[in-house]
């Protein structure tokens, strides 16, 4: 089972389920999880070869999906089905498990991802956080100087250093398996069948990950599926224009409600 993490209490709304991106975690999510948390019950998960969660061998969709459908079978049997949002690679694994077991899902929101192979690898940045040589960090600060000299992007390199445990000297992330599943966690799988209930892909203004072109592969999978995106912001759309993102999510799953 997942590492998972509990945000307020049960109310007559459905709850939400907050699924992280890759190098992620569910603490990533911890602040706009506590917001959301005012109406309704939040739920983040780590995954599979991140943060507290297992470490497995694999890190195919199939297998993220099926980790999800695991946490949500007893939330679902208490408090029907929950509103499901993946960010990256977790809205990826979202998209896969609404496709295969849309009895959980009451919504899907999908965080700037679309279900295509990208040719983008993010393999350098395992390279870069395996080299640093932990022996030598005292503080956060050390890993960032040694990162720095392969990570220029000072806020890529404090959404990596989250997951490096300084006093332990370790990464909360199998970054092995990590490298060797990066061809999967790039690609989607090739998949049949469509999710006809309410889906929102909410995207960064100004991210490359959602283009024109990926719309109709979106609409072919979800055929209900509603399209926008917060101006002035890239991939880490949350980060960046937390409280924008927020709203958005809030409006959504509150007119979702509304219809219920």
């Amino acid at each position: 089972m997942l590492n998972t993490v509990f945000t307020g209490q049960p109310t007559d709304r459905a709850p939400l389920l907050i699924v992280h991106g890759l190098f992620g975690s569910a603490r990533n999510w911890g602040v706009i999880a506590k917001r959301l948390s005012d109406q309704r019950l939040v739920v983040s998960v780590d995954q599979r070869n991140h943060g507290e969660s297992p470490r497995f061998p694999t890190q195919s969709y199939e297998d993220m999906a099926s980790d999800l459908a695991e946490v949500l079978e007893p939330l679902v049997t208490e408090h029907g089905p929950l509103h499901v949002m993946g960010h990256s690679m977790g809205g990826k694994a979202v998209m896969v498990l609404a496709l295969t077991r849309p009895e959980l899902i009451k919504s899907l929101i999908v965080a700037d991802i679309s279900p295509v192979a990208y040719s983008h690898d993010n393999t350098p940045l395992i390279e870069a956080m395996r080299g640093i040589d932990l022996s030598t960090v005292e503080k956060r600060s050390d890993a960032d100087r040694q990162l720095a000299h392969d990570v220029l992007d000072a806020g890529v390199r404090a959404f990596l250093l989250q997951s490096l445990l300084v006093k332990e000297k370790k990464w909360l992330l199998n970054l092995d398996v990590l490298e060797a599943e990066m061809p999967k966690i790039v690609g989607f799988p090739e998949i049949s069948g469509t999710y006809k209930g309410p889906v929102f892909f909410l995207s960064g203004g100004e991210s490359t990950y959602v283009q024109r072109d990926h719309r109709e592969r979106s609409k072919a999978l979800f055929p209900n599926a509603k399209f926008a995106s917060i101006p002035g912001t890239g991939h880490w759309l949350h980060a960046e224009k937390p409280r924008e993102f927020e709203a958005a999510m809030r409006a959504w799953m509150e007119a979702v409600d509304a219809k219920a």
